[in-house]
């Protein structure tokens, strides 16, 4: 029997890198991997289905899914998890210092489907205890005008939302139209290093460890989503693929760990990636859906309450049967 010809779009990320370059080969697939800026792949995926396999936003993902669309199925694979205490930024003479100030503050945001944003106001209503509703949303392109919402979004009552077409968030932040910005991507000011701009934490790291202690939520941002058409026609697909992506990770993670050679440009990576093991009381990068559960069950909790999921969605909704099953035997 021929192979499957699969094409896969993804950032270049070192766990995935063995993938996308051939060393791990799915079982059954001639994968045809397309490399491209995480932006760009999200675009042409969520609008136009350019190729079979692709990273996706999360939250534009059980966005989709929530409202009923069938044309797209995933598996527990998560390219990219971040935590997002770190992503909030302000002007130095606002004052500015506990996230609760945010309250009667105009906060600016990309979009309101972004999983990043979703991530910040879950923390913001649940840990920090500050109801949405008492934020002023600015949405806007981060570093240039145009940026709209991609997915429709149903804010729930009482929740202060307008858009700026015409302004980006850094140049909002810079002359004060906004008190703070909500990005996964820094805005330019910050990045310019303007004087008068910084973030909401300086000192993030212990904010959001204490955050993974409190709550266990690691937050994921992306996720491999496969065409059903592709699945309706060969369902085993979606293991074949998992186990790739596993085996990719596992052999990343080998990598950063390793004492003996540098195998990243960073200083002590193989310690950080030990205390990464200890911290995360193993593996600090799972995939699968029990060893996320805390975390799907948060986010989805997060993308409802928001309005970004018309309806409740269970974890198991989101992802290929044929990998659930495979856990079971």
């Amino acid at each position: 029997m021929n192979n499957v010809k699969i094409s896969l779009a993804i950032s270049e990320y070192d766990h995935v890198r063995d993938l996308t370059s051939g060393r791990v080969r799915p079982e059954g697939i001639d994968l045809t991997p397309l490399i491209f800026e995480v932006e760009e792949i999200f675009f042409r995926f969520t609008k136009h289905r350019e190729w079979d396999v692709s990273e996706m936003s999360f939250g534009k993902y059980v966005s989709l899914i929530a409202a009923g669309d069938e044309t797209l199925t995933a598996i527990p694979v998560f390219p990219s998890r971040i935590f997002r205490q770190s992503s909030i930024y302000v002007r130095r003479d606002s004052g500015l210092k506990d996230p609760k100030n945010l309250a009667g503050c105009k906060v600016g945001i990309p979009e309101w489907v972004q999983t990043a944003g979703i991530y910040t106001r879950g923390w913001l209503q649940h840990t920090v205890g500050l109801p949405l509703r008492e934020i002023s949303w600015c949405q806007a392109g981060v570093n240039q005008p145009g940026r709209v919402e991609k997915v429709k979004i149903d804010l729930p009552e009482g929740i202060k939302y307008q858009s700026y077409p015409d302004k980006c968030l850094s140049d909002m932040l810079v002359d004060g139209d906004v008190d703070a910005v909500m990005t996964a991507h820094p805005p330019q000011c910050f990045k310019d290093g303007d004087a008068n701009i910084g973030r909401l934490f300086e000192d993030y790291r212990p904010v959001e460890e204490a955050y993974w202690k409190e709550t266990g939520i690691f937050p994921i941002m992306h996720v491999i989503a496969i065409r059903q058409a592709v699945l309706d026609q060969f369902p085993w697909v979606a293991m074949n693929l998992f186990t790739a992506f596993e085996e990719a990770k596992r052999r990343s993670i080998v990598r950063a760990g390793e004492i003996t050679a540098s195998r990243f440009p960073i200083p002590w990576c193989f310690h950080d990636a030990k205390k990464a093991e200890a911290y995360f009381d193993g593996d600090y990068w799972p995939y699968g859906i029990d060893d996320n559960r805390v975390t799907l069950e948060a986010f989805l909790g997060f993308a409802h309450e928001q309005g970004v999921c018309r309806r409740p969605v269970k974890p198991e909704e989101l992802f290929a049967q044929q990998v659930q099953d495979s856990f079971k035997v």
